[in-house]
């Protein structure tokens, strides 16, 4: 689970709630159903419109991926790796590592590792392996995309469904204190637009981005130990090429252990 959008998702509703009840406004005044309807319905019809149906079928894979961490490998246990990989392939040569793919979970690594098997060359490696990053970029921008629309359309919604509970409040201004109650729950709606969609969807869709650009950094790495291996790079070639794209206390960390190799 991703502890930080359930930890994002309280605090942000706990602003809202304990704020309201700090300004003297009861929490239960959230509880309008035609600003729900105007907010939610209205939001999930814009983006209806806005996307076709073959993108709007992520839509409940992209709130899993949104609450759960990604089983990706750590970078640093990849370097390890490609170092082994490298080095084994420098002493027997690059055949004896297709016993290896079967092992390898990552489809991507897979299908990479077997084309540098088959004695493609790096260029072709190269450019089949980015071809394919491209492609999943731009499918995850896709997913991403639906959330920022949304929060885009939601604020936008919340002004028109306080325009609809105004014309209804000012239709009757017989009633005093029935017009400020009228008037008071128009802008729940406007309240509910703008959290939404700057609390939860443009929040996501962020989420969504930066998950996607360590996943797409993950893949570089795999390309760059890929062609290290079918070019013959060294063991501490490899650890240091695919090393520079760590943080400097991981940097050190991996230096440390050289030390005692």
């Amino acid at each position: 689970m991703d502890k930080t959008s359930i930890i994002g998702l309280i605090l942000g509703f706990l602003a809202v709630g304990v704020g309201m009840v700090l300004k003297g406004v009861g929490v239960g005044a959230l509880v309008n159903p035609a600003a729900i309807l105007i907010i939610l319905l209205g939001t999930v019809a814009a983006v209806t419109i806005a996307f076709p149906g073959s993108t709007l079928k992520k839509v409940p894979a992209l709130f899993k991926i949104l609450f759960t961490e990604q089983s990706t490998t750590n970078t640093k246990d990849l370097i390890e790796m490609f170092s082994e990989w490298a080095d084994q392939t420098r002493k027997e040569g690059i055949l004896t590592l297709e016993q290896k793919v079967a092992d390898v979970k990552d489809p991507f690594l897979s299908s990479g590792l077997q084309l540098a098997i088959d004695g493609q060359s790096p260029d072709f490696i190269k450019d089949i392996m980015l071809e394919k990053i491209n492609a999943m970029e731009q499918r995850h921008e896709e997913g991403a995309a639906i959330f920022t629309q949304a929060g885009t359309y939601a604020p936008t919604l919340g002004v028109l469904g306080a325009v609809i509970g105004l014309i209804a409040a000012l239709g009757d201004m017989a009633d005093i204190d029935a017009l400020g109650k009228a008037i008071s729950a128009a802008f729940i709606a406007t309240l509910l637009g703008i959290f939404t969609g700057y609390v939860l969807w443009h929040p996501f869709a962020n989420k969504l981005r930066e998950k996607s650009k360590k996943e797409v950094l993950q893949k570089e790495i795999m390309v760059e130990g890929i062609l290290s291996i079918t070019t013959g790079d060294s063991k501490m070639i490899v650890r240091e090429k695919l090393g520079s794209l760590l943080s400097s206390k991981e940097m050190v960390a991996l230096k440390q252990e050289d030390l005692y190799e």
